[in-house]
Parts: structure tokens; sequence; C-alpha cells
């Protein structure tokens, strides 16, 4: 194996061919490095060899054993059965099988001594059984003994195989690039990055594997937050030149009928601060459902205003957009404000006046979706932007609407609670704020899983809430019937709900109808002249209708805890008592545990932390966040001090080398764009 490199193909290593080479780019094994860094899942404890009379039913162990008898093979039941009989200084003998094994018959001898691993399946006497034991030379001890790697396979590929190939990788010298300066290692106790790779692989004890998974936990989460903050520091100006000489809103608290909680008078002050500083804001407003982040959000834009700027709040769907701008623009114009709007709804010739009046100065606040990031929209002074439900927008949309103003503040608003070792990660420039307070009167949603045997009392109910004035939504995962998956699409719902319920209106709401019937459905909603709605998740995001109490979701095992939380709050928003049914009729542990979640708790950060323990961070939002990284180690619940000592570490040495050009960096600054170049130039290029 001479001349191996990092970079070196895998297929060129002795023992991998053209086949082997194909199963081992099914676990993305490519090249040197790629294998290098496929790291075991877990460990077998082969530290001790276990004479044959110590064994125990059901543990693993690791013994010399002597073959007394040669292998024997049978047929039955269409298998090939070999067995042997082996014994050691002990005097107890164990009976030795394997299934359709049939090269162990020339692989090992009567009369000879080898190594074996197995788990013990009986013990009688001094009599034991063990099945499917793996064979060793005597000669590989001192390589075997240990704690033995455990590796994600895929069919064609053995644990042995991996291991060898691993192993003999190790020996032929091969290095990887450490790329921490001895003095950072000293100041973070981290593991010098060969030692660390091979006491993954090889480990003596667990003190090593401790030692060695922390170093390359540290190196992944330090280098995705470099990339991370790289990105962001792109993105933002930290020098605020804007001048804020009245951040008194009083004046638009008395248009509200009703007092601010304390959490949001704290947040409001929280942007009042960062307004009057001399550094630029971009501040993260994370609330649950119902918690009043659009009035913070609306109050900052009427501070904006006020001081002569223009502020622009963008969503990421047209009836949000619509529903924002019915509610601000009624606040706004009592203040003698102009509020517009732009979606995709709106005519050309509409947006050219608005365009027109926007560049002049006339409009004080622009209302849209992605349609206000368009090349043609042009501001007089815009300062402030708000970003609603943000994790629907990349960060280029949002970096090409603050650059249409020369400084501008930025608010990221998401009522998808985020647990705070995520937000870390995702966030870890953002200055956080958290509404963690419900406006007084609002009731908890009382939440009941259920299966299809409750249709009949389910049916009664829902006529009940109607009967008595209220209105219902249907939410199910798909637009259309699929035969391959045994979910209720909206259309096949709409048709059985309409059967059932002819005497009320029923009507259907999904995102491959047009903008403008969409936007009507939801208005007629609203003004309850529709009484059951069926609906794909478009209604997920911050739709508002306070005489809706009743949700029902099918196939609720199809959702994540964060979604199914986000379409519960689209009910209780009134004074009225409010329901969320969920409906599945999935038997699995697994999906009666998350929906159990649901049913004992209204919190929506407790919901997510567990949705993020249950699902992990990268289905965390129902759709791979972009940016988020499959680590190899890694573990965002478990390795949170981790992740804070990398957050200090980076802050360091972006304060003290911003563009890593010192000597000692610059490794550091290699791997960063080897491993994360092509999101960076994306995303910022």
């Amino acid at each position: 194996m001479e001349n191996i490199k990092l970079d070196t193909s895998v297929q060129y290593l002795k023992g991998v061919g053209p086949k082997m080479y194909e199963l081992l780019n099914k676990l993305n094994i490519y090249t040197v490095k790629d294998l290098l860094e496929y790291y075991p899942r877990v460990y077998e404890d082969r530290t001790k060899i276990t004479p044959i009379d110590e064994f125990e039913k059901d543990k693993s162990v690791l013994f010399f054993g002597t073959l007394v008898k040669p292998v024997t093979v049978v047929r039955a039941k269409g298998k090939k059965i070999l067995s042997t009989v082996v014994t050691d200084d002990s005097g107890a003998i164990a009976m030795l099988t394997w299934f359709n094994q049939v090269y162990i018959k020339d692989r090992i001898k009567e009369g000879q001594t080898y190594l074996f691993y197995g788990k013990v399946s009986n013990v009688t006497g001094s009599r034991a059984q063990l099945d499917s034991c793996s064979i060793y030379n005597v000669s590989e001890l001192s390589k075997i003994q240990g704690l033995y790697p455990i590796y994600s396979l895929t069919a064609g590929i053995t644990q042995n195989y991996l291991f060898k190939l691993v192993n003999t990788l190790m020996d032929s010298g091969v290095m990887l690039e450490d790329i921490f300066s001895e003095e950072f290692r000293r100041k973070y106790n981290l593991a010098e990055v060969n030692y660390a790779a091979r006491n993954i692989h090889f480990p003596k004890d667990y003190n090593m594997i401790n030692l060695s998974r922390n170093r390359v936990i540290f190196e992944e989460l330090f280098l995705f937050q470099l990339a991370l903050l790289n990105m962001k520091n792109k993105t933002i100006q930290n020098t605020n030149t804007n001048t804020y000489t009245d951040l008194d809103e009083s004046e638009f608290l008395k248009l509200i009928p009703f007092e601010l909680t304390n959490a949001q008078k704290k947040v409001v002050s929280q942007i009042k601060n960062d307004m009057s500083s001399n550094v630029v804001m971009n501040r993260l407003v994370q609330g649950d459902v119902g918690s009043g982040k659009t009035m913070v959000a609306a109050i900052a834009m009427y501070l904006a205003v006020k001081n002569g700027y223009q502020a622009c709040l963008m969503a990421p769907t047209t009836i949000l957009a619509n529903q924002h701008y019915i509610e601000l623009s009624d606040y706004f114009s009592k203040l003698g404000l102009v509020t517009e709007i732009i979606t995709s709804s709106t005519t050309k010739k509409q947006k050219e006046k608005i365009i027109e009046r926007l560049k002049s100065g006339q409009i004080n606040i622009l209302i849209g979706t992605h349609s206000v990031i368009e090349d043609n929209i042009e501001f007089n002074n815009l300062g402030l932007v708000v970003t609603d439900e943000q994790h629907r927008f990349g960060v280029k949309q949002r970096m090409k609407l603050s650059a249409k103003g020369n400084v501008v503040d930025t608010i990221v608003m998401t009522a998808t609670p985020i647990p705070r070792t995520l937000a870390i990660i995702l966030y870890g420039d953002l200055d956080l704020s958290i509404i963690d307070e419900l406006p007084p009167g609002r009731k908890p949603v009382e939440t009941y899983v259920v299966n299809d045997s409750y249709n009949e009392r389910l049916y009664g109910f829902l006529r009940k809430q109607i009967n008595e004035g209220r209105q219902t939504y249907v939410v199910c995962p798909l637009v259309e019937e699929n035969e391959d998956l045994d979910l209720n699409s909206v259309e096949k719902l709409y048709e059985e709900y309409k059967k059932e319920f002819s005497e009320y209106n029923v009507a259907i709401l999904h995102g491959k109808m047009k903008n403008k019937e969409k936007d009507q459905i939801m208005h007629d909603f609203k003004d309850n002249k529709i009484n059951i709605l069926i609906s794909t998740t478009v209604i997920e995001v911050g739709i508002s209708v306070p005489n809706a109490t009743l949700m029902i979701i099918e196939n609720a095992d199809r959702f994540g805890l964060a979604a199914l939380h986000q379409l519960r709050g689209r009910v209780g928003r009134g004074s009225a008592a409010s329901y969320c049914i969920l409906k599945s009729n999935n038997k699995s542990a697994i999906a009666r545990q998350r929906l159990d979640v649901m049913r004992k708790s209204n919190d929506g950060f407790e919901i997510a932390q567990k949705d993020l323990e249950l699902r992990g961070p990268g289905d965390f939002f129902g759709i791979r966040q972009s940016g988020m990284p499959e680590f190899k180690l890694a573990n965002l619940l478990t390795d949170n001090l981790v992740l804070e000592q990398t957050q200090e570490a980076v802050k360091e040495i972006m304060q003290d080398d911003p563009k890593l050009e010192k000597a000692e960096n610059l490794k550091i600054k290699r791997a960063l764009y080897e491993k994360y170049g092509e999101q960076i130039n994306n995303i910022v290029g």
C-alpha cells in the first residue's frame, strides 16, 4: 500500500475489488479519509479472556479454544449447519455452531488452538453452547483484545471485513492532518487527531474512547460554527449609523385593546436597547403560538417609522402576509402611517404604483411574501426588516432584503420553539428573545389521540361544535390520493365530509390552488361562511380565526411534533374552549410515544425538546434544514457542553484573526472550505 494519501480512492486498497468498492460507496466511503472517519457506532467489551468454565448464559465472551474434533457439516431445513467442540485449560467444553459458513470447515483444524468471540446461548453443567462465533488466530490477540468496534453495515460487508480494512490502513502509516496547533489542543484539552482516530477505532479502554471522541466532536462542532459565523458575518453590518431619537411607543399602545404581557414588554425593551445602541440589531424573537410576537414586531416597525425609516415585514405565505396586512394596517393608519402589501396576487399595475410610492418614501411600511425581495423593489430609506417564520427563508433571501437599505436592523420571528442547544447552532450570532408567556384568558387546547373506531363519536362532537356556532379545521398530509400510502388525502376527505356533513358548508384548501382562490377561502372561513375547512398544512403558519375551536389532524403520526403544535395553535385563539383531535391508526410504540407528548403538553418548548430527541435535529422542522450537517459523531442533545466550549473557541479565534490569515490558523481555514466551502459560497456568493 505505497503512496496512499487521504484522497486516494479506497478501490486501490488491498482487499477492495470493484464489488466491495460499490458496497463501501453505499456507506459513503469513497476515499481513504472517508474510511478513517467511518467511526464505530458502539463497542463490544473484549478486554477479558474468559475460561469456558466461567461462561454465563447470554453473556458475550472472548476465549481460547482447542478443537477436540474436526468441524462437521449436516443439512437441516435447507441450511448447512457446521459444528465442532472446543476445550481449554479449565477442562470444560463448548459446542460451537455456524450456519451456511462452509469455509469454516477448512479454516480451523482439530488439535489447533484459536481465539473465539461470541454470545453464550446456553450453559448446562460444564458444557456451553455458542452460535456464530467470530474466529481469530492466537497471534491476533493484541489486536482483538480490548473494546471491539461495531460499525453500521450494508448487505455484503461484515464487521470483520471493515475491522481488518481499517486496521490495515492504520498500519500503512497514512496520517490525518491536525488542524489545531499544539497550543490550541493544550488549551482545550484535545487529543492529537491521529491518536484520536486510532483510539476510536481500536481503543483499549473507555477513557481512550471518551478522550478521542471528544476530539472529533469538538472539531465537527467547531468547524460548523465557524462556517455559520463566516456566513452570517457577511450578512451583518456591525456598526449602526441609524439614529433613533424617539423610542416612545405609548401612542401605539393606546390603540391596542389589551395590555402587553410582561414577556412582551421585556422583548420590546430589548429591541429599543438594540435600536439605541451603536451595533446593528440582529434579534431572534422566539415565542409559542399565540404569544404575541407580531404585536412586538409592530411596535418595532412603528418606532422605526417614527424615526424616519421605512420598515418591511416578510411572511412565508400569501395568506399570512394578508393577515398581517389586515391586522397591522388598521393600527398604523390610525397613527397616520401608510402601509402597503405586495404578494404574487398583486397585479403588475398595482405593483408599479406601490414601487413608485415606496421609492419616493410615501409608503412607510411594506408587508409581503418573498415578492418583496425582487430586484425592482426599491425603498427610500429602509431601516428595519422583520422576517416571520424565519426557517422558511434561506440566509440569501434575508440578505437580499436587508441589502435594500444602507444599515438595516433585523428581527426574525418564529413560533417554532427551538431548544437552546439547537438555537446555539442555528442562531449563534443572533441575540435571542423569548416570549414565554401567553396573553391572559388563553385556555390550553384539550388534546386527544384516537383511531378510526372513534369516527362516529367524533362526528357527533363536530356537529355539536358547529351547531353552537363554532368552526372546524380538518388537516391531512397529502393533496391527492396515493395508492401506495394508507393516508387520507385532502381531496378524498373533502368528498367524505361533504357527504357526511351535507347540511354544512364544507370547503377545501391546499397549496396547489391559485393564490386568489386560497385567499378567498381563508377570507370566507374567517367570516364564518365556511363551517368545516379540509386543508393540508398550508394553514399551519399564523392564520388566526378565533371562532375555530376544533382541529382534527388525520394521520397525525406522519407529522413532526413541532408541526403538530403549530397546527394545534390554529384553534384556541378565542375565549371558547378548544380541542385538537389527533387521529392515527399507527400502533408502533414510537408513534404512540410521540403523540402522547402532544396529549400531555401545551408547552411548545417542551414539545420541541421531545421532537429533537425523537426525530433528530436534521428533521426538526419537518423538512431537512438547509445548512444542517450530518455529524459523524457529534450529537446536539448530549454534546451541549462541547457545543458551548466550541462557541467560545470560535468567537475567540474570529476576534483575533477574523480572516484566518495567521500561520497557525491556515489549516483551520483550509479544512473549513474543504467541508463547507460550497455552502458558504452558495449562501453568501
